[in-house]
């Protein structure tokens, strides 16, 4: 404590005191993927209880996490993201994304990424894993989504790093363009084509980028578009899923993707890195016809 004293004016000292700690990132790690009880953060985490006991009792102590008791006797809690402690998603995301850019990958700045490269094992580890409840994005209607339909039999949520934003004058062309992160439209033209055909099957759509809601609603406008467009402007899907990122400037952007989810919020299949943006549309609606056929209807899809 000394030490956190004498650079009581250094914020990164400050910060460090609280999570600089490796099981105490991947306690916020595990705690950001919506696992919230002791006993599922010992087995995801394969820490000791002692040391896990320490880490949370730090954190709660710091108002990164709040305690809430699920049971009396004996008593037991849950434990989650405090405002402060959401604070640090964006913390946790970047990380991930240097990372994945220079310790897994080979430096280069992209919006692609291999097919066999660790982004893309951690997407496909998603099949089978649940999208955490409680999450709430707004979108480009004014409302807050869930990012899985609670009325569909399956959900296409798709990610892309940005659209345009209709009527801006056109900036200057970047001196080196970052791969794979152009062509944002494109995709939600085609899922707007196809959307009859999702609709009839009972699938929802959701578009997802870390753009604004204003940015979004902009082109959603222009483009007329049928389903929603969800900002996680807070990194909180893209921390809760791991999802991959790139730095474009200041901003940390979604690499383009498609997840076709079950109605019982488990992720039925991935699709990353995609490339060919029309085959992806015309995979994930298949996809979700299979997923669609194997429940019984729920209602609209909306």
């Amino acid at each position: 404590m000394t030490a956190r004293r004498e650079a009581d004016d250094c914020g990164i000292a400050q910060a460090a005191a609280v999570v600089g700690d490796w099981w105490t990132l991947l306690v916020l790690r595990e705690v950001a993927r919506g696992h919230h009880r002791f006993d599922r953060l010992a087995d995801e985490l394969g820490v000791s209880r002692k040391v896990l006991a320490e880490r949370l009792r730090s954190l709660t102590e710091n108002h990164v996490l709040e305690r809430r008791r699920y049971q009396d006797r004996p008593p037991r809690y849950d434990y989650l993201l405090t405002e402060q402690g959401r604070g640090l998603l964006p913390v946790l995301v970047s990380m991930q994304d240097w990372a994945d850019r220079w310790l897994l990958g080979d430096g280069t700045l992209t919006g692609g990424a291999p097919e066999q490269g660790a982004e893309a094992r951690r997407v496909r580890a998603l099949v089978g894993e649940p999208v955490p409840e409680g999450l709430v994005l707004p979108g480009t209607d004014g409302l807050g989504h869930d990012p899985v339909s609670a009325g569909a039999r399956a959900t296409v949520l798709f990610a892309y790093p940005a659209t345009g934003v209709p009527g801006a004058p056109a900036g200057p062309v970047p001196a080196t363009p970052i791969p794979g992160s152009a062509g944002c439209t494109l995709e939600n033209r085609q899922f707007r084509a196809a959307w009859p055909q999702f609709e009839a099957a009972g699938i929802a759509v959701r578009g997802v980028s870390t753009q604004t809601p204003l940015e979004q609603a902009a082109f959603a406008a222009a483009e007329a578009l049928p389903f929603p467009l969800l900002s996680d402007a807070e990194l909180r899907l893209t921390a809760a899923l791991r999802l991959p990122a790139f730095r474009a400037g200041q901003d940390l952007r979604i690499k383009r993707l498609v997840l076709v989810v079950g109605p019982d919020r488990v992720v039925r299949h991935a699709l990353f890195p995609v490339a060919d943006i029309p085959a992806a549309v015309t995979t994930s609606l298949e996809l979700a016809r299979s997923v669609a056929q194997s429940v019984a209807p729920a209602g609209t899809a909306g």
